[in-house]
């Protein structure tokens, strides 16, 4: 089954549209701006800027007539990443310190707070060796997030990330719920 987003220039479904069924790094030359969108299938990340950069916000299946004041969005989608669908385990390995040196965690479950179950402040690198990833600045998977798909993230602080102040203190597994 095949992911599909719909965006729209003006709220409620409005205006010029542009259907999008994988990942979009510059969405300008489709629209002027986007204020609404509808996920028909799958899940999406969002981006505030080109080339997938920028504040990033989770979109799963449904309806975003004025997504902007629902999210606090300051300006609108430049780009957009598909979440590929994910079966079986999920598995991460979070490190206190840069260069998967320090403290180390491994996760396969929801962490709603890492300083409770862990007792870490903040993690500066991790290793996604299965499924996709959010993690979120705050607890309880509030605030800014961002997107992790396997891979090794060796430093927090030299990636593109909106600001290099961001901290981890959540992380949730992406299931297949959305699609």
């Amino acid at each position: 089954m095949m992911s599909r987003i719909v965006f729209y220039e003006e709220k409620n479904f409005q205006g010029r549209t542009y259907e999008c069924m994988s990942d979009c790094p510059d969405m300008s030359s489709y629209l002027n701006r986007c204020q609404s969108c509808r996920v028909e299938r799958g899940c999406f990340m969002v981006y505030d800027r080109t080339n997938f950069m920028g504040n990033q916000y989770f979109m799963r299946r449904g309806e975003y007539s004025d997504y902007m004041s629902m999210m606090g969005m300051n300006d609108c989608i430049k780009s957009c990443r598909m979440i590929p669908m994910h079966r079986g385990q999920f598995r991460m390995r979070i490190y206190e310190r840069e260069n998967f040196q320090g403290q180390m965690h491994e996760l396969m479950e929801d962490c709603d707070n890492i300083m409770d179950r862990y007792n870490m402040n903040n993690f500066m690198s991790c290793n996604v060796m299965e499924g996709q990833w959010l993690m979120y600045e705050q607890p309880h998977f509030r605030g800014r997030m961002m997107y992790m798909r396997p891979g090794e993230y060796r430093s927090f602080m030299n990636m593109n990330m909106a600001t290099n102040s961001m901290r981890f203190m959540s992380m949730r597994r992406i299931m297949d719920s959305c699609y």
